[in-house]
């Protein structure tokens, strides 16, 4: 995953949950497309990439796939962030 923006800055736990959107390039099915999200989400994503043994780029496709099934997908930003709420988070 090729990171825009400061990197550093998105990967530790102390950015700030109110941080600007940091957009990266990742490859989906074979295809490079980039996504913006703020760093709580990049970090939330690599947790749950990393709890099961996957790489970032392969849930990003697996919650892609999940998104187009949807009767009518929202964008693949808005995708990851609803999946990353509502499947990982434990109340």
């Amino acid at each position: 995953m090729t990171t825009g923006g400061h990197p550093e800055n998105a990967s530790t736990p102390a950015a700030s949950p109110f941080a600007p959107p940091v957009k990266r390039s990742v490859t989906i099915a074979g295809h490079q497309t980039a996504i913006s999200l703020e760093p709580v989400f990049w970090q939330a994503l690599r947790a749950v990439a990393v709890r099961e043994g996957l790489p970032v780029n392969a849930l990003i496709a697996r919650i892609d796939v999940a998104r187009m099934a949807a009767h009518d997908p929202p964008n693949l930003a808005s995708a990851i962030r609803c999946w990353l709420f509502t499947d990982n988070i434990r109340l």
